[in-house]
């Protein structure tokens, strides 16, 4: 073991040991010093001895919010309350975008021959750039997906939102009168860009009547956030392997998506064409009927309906 003890890195609390020369190299200089073994002897040898190989574990978050304990706590009483009253609640988040064609998707199916695709992933072969924007019901364990053919944009996304309460939403809970909206703090649904806000104001809240209230989880943690094990996980796992060669076939993974715990998924396409860059006045801004609230207020916010008298 002396040749790895000065490229030998470790655990102290429990012992685990890893080494970063290769097999091969091992076995050369013990060749070198009148020990000849190969590879996989010196590989033996090395796992006698508790090492192996090993890859970067993820575990610093980085400096914690000062807020973030609290985001958290006040984010679980909104969903409890919501919850005691059969209100709606969904999870939304954008999935990677999908290149639609002959392209390598992660993942091993069971098969006689492996399919044949692209050597690259060039956008230019692509037939398109899919991407899906998931709603996930958390009360009934249901999901949406719309599968966009332009941009990732905030409008975008309430559109996905308001296309799950007109076909599916209204149904289940047509008499609540009120959405809580769990979203991450970045991206198309962030808690920055005015046209997210601006579009639930007048594409959900003042359409349908709605309180929208809308949580977002903290910077670096949105894996936190529902739809990313409870939707995309499965859908992910459906379609590993398996090379998306059309928005259809895209489609039929999804809509195909099932768990033990009786999910089911809903999915459609989206043929417009969202536009980015687009900017939102202060004064349409200072036009929106939006409460922030008083704990988080960056990250918790309502929105209350034009032909409401009150906020919730």
């Amino acid at each position: 073991m002396t040749l790895v003890e000065d490229v030998t890195g470790g655990d102290p609390q429990s012992g685990a040991k890893f080494v970063r020369r290769s097999l091969a190299t091992l076995s050369r200089e013990l060749l070198a010093l009148g020990h000849p073994a190969d590879p996989a002897t010196v590989a033996k040898l090395l796992g006698e001895e508790d090492f192996a190989l090993r890859v970067n574990a993820k575990r610093f978050p980085g400096p914690p919010h000062p807020d973030r304990d609290r985001q958290f706590r006040y984010l679980q009483e909104h969903l409890d309350r919501f919850r005691q009253h059969g209100w709606p609640v969904i999870s939304v988040d954008a999935k990677k975008a999908e290149l639609v064609g002959d392209f390598k998707n992660a993942g091993a199916v069971w098969c006689w021959h492996p399919e044949e695709v692209n050597c690259h992933d060039f956008l230019t072969d692509a037939l398109c750039r899919a991407v899906p924007y998931g709603v996930y019901d958390v009360l009934a364990n249901r999901g949406f997906v719309r599968v966009g053919l332009s941009a990732n944009t905030p409008a975008f996304a309430v559109a996905a939102v308001r296309a799950w309460w007109a076909l599916l939403g209204c149904k289940r809970y047509g008499g609540a009168g009120r959405l809580l909206v769990l979203a991450d703090a970045g991206g198309s649904n962030g808690c920055r860009p005015r046209l997210w806000k601006q579009q639930l104001q007048q594409q959900v809240a003042d359409r349908y009547g709605l309180a929208v209230t809308v949580c977002h989880y903290p910077t670096g943690a949105s894996k936190w956030n529902p739809i990313e094990h409870r939707l995309f996980g499965p859908i992910s796992t459906n379609g590993a392997g398996e090379p998306l060669r059309s928005v259809e076939r895209l489609l039929a993974f999804v809509r195909g998506t099932a768990t033990r715990t009786g999910l089911a998924v809903t999915a459609e396409v989206d043929e417009a064409v969202y536009p980015k860059g687009v900017k939102v006045s202060t004064a349409d801004m200072r036009a929106l009927r939006v409460r922030h609230h008083d704990t988080c207020p960056k990250w918790n916010y309502t929105f209350s309906p034009r032909r409401a008298t009150a906020w919730i």
